[in-house]
């Protein structure tokens, strides 16, 4: 491959292109190539703007057809925020090198469940809010008053479906509390559960286990409800549900009938419908706590994003290993 200057097409929304905090990650990929910027939903948008491209940046959207691809024999990389399985089995299929920077999101989701996680322990949203409206509730008589539910951290057993870049993480930040921690994922290879020091065991075994469960795990055709009712009604009382994945790897509607019951908590970060509904019965739980899609959004998210993107495709450019590139061994671990 040539040192020459190349032609690259970044199809995003257009917020990322104007906001301030990105400006020097455009800079230096201006530096290093020639860029066209466009936001594109359809292939039909899209169409126009690939002739003579030789690498394109883009979300996972519009997915590329083969019959497309075809059309433009020059285009030789795709570098990917995220992808589907069909996507990736396309691109790759047709010897395009592809790298996906999801797991740019990892860092911030994951300190997003371990505040979530933190937050169903010890009550602090509820506790803000009362003393926001003034009715603090205080403990007039100790240890008598004190809600036997309200516990710590420390030395407590997690349960985490789905060990990829958030689970991870996760584990990591979890390490100063000494959790008896546990995962599964039928993915993982044998040697990053021993790295981590964590057993990757079933499901049924993952769920006996827990005091906290994490969801942080992909939702495709295999994982869709990967939660069932039955699951959702064999979890211990007390236990700690928290979803930072996808609100389709959980039965929602047995999941709320559980919260009614009121011996649970769920820390809810992702719904089926989104935004909630105003009238959601999920917002009437007292041991729910809920945000809106929250946990990977925050600026320095959508930069790591766009600089390991950028990262490998200088590495593509100068043959060298990419750290974010996509193999077809990984595309089970893909969003369907």
């Amino acid at each position: 491959m040539t040192n020459t200057r190349f032609r690259v097409l970044v199809n995003l929304p257009a917020g990322f292109f104007a906001h301030p905090f990105l400006m020097p990650l455009w800079n230096d990929l201006e530096a290093f190539a020639d860029v066209s910027q466009v936001s594109c939903n359809t292939c039909d948008e899209l169409r126009p703007h690939l002739a003579g491209i030789d690498a394109l940046l883009m979300w996972s959207w519009p997915k590329l057809s083969s019959e497309l691809l075809h059309e433009f024999p020059n285009l030789r990389f795709s570098g990917n925020i995220d992808i589907t399985q069909g996507a990736a089995k396309i691109l790759l299929s047709r010897g395009i090198p592809v790298s996906v920077s999801r797991r740019g999101f990892s860092p911030a989701v994951a300190e997003m469940a371990l505040l979530l996680i933190l937050e169903c322990l010890r009550r602090t949203p509820t506790f803000h809010a009362q003393m926001w409206r003034g009715e603090g509730r205080w403990i007039a008589k100790f240890p008598d008053d004190i809600d036997a539910d309200e516990r710590q951290l420390s030395g407590r057993r997690v349960g985490l479906i789905g060990f990829g870049g958030v689970g991870q993480r996760l584990a990591q930040l979890l390490s100063p509390f000494e959790c008896d921690i546990q995962i599964h994922d039928p993915f993982l290879p044998a040697a990053t559960s021993t790295d981590f020091a964590v057993r990757n065991v079933s499901l049924h075994e993952l769920i006996a286990h827990a005091e906290i469960l994490v969801l942080c795990a992909s939702a495709n055709s295999g994982t869709r409800h990967l939660l069932e009712a039955r699951h959702i009604q064999s979890l211990a009382p007390k236990t700690i549900l928290v979803n930072v994945a996808r609100a389709a790897l959980v039965d929602s509607q047995a999941l709320l009938a559980r919260l009614q019951r009121g011996d649970i908590y769920a820390a809810l970060d992702v719904f089926d419908d989104e935004p909630l509904s105003r009238d959601s019965p999920f917002r009437e739980l007292p041991n729910a706590y809920l945000t809106p899609h929250r946990a990977g959004g925050i600026m320095e998210s959508v930069a790591r994003i766009l600089s390991f993107l950028i990262d490998d495709l200088k590495a593509w450019h100068d043959q060298r290993p990419r750290r974010h590139a996509l193999s077809e061994s990984m595309i089970p671990t893909l969003d369907a």
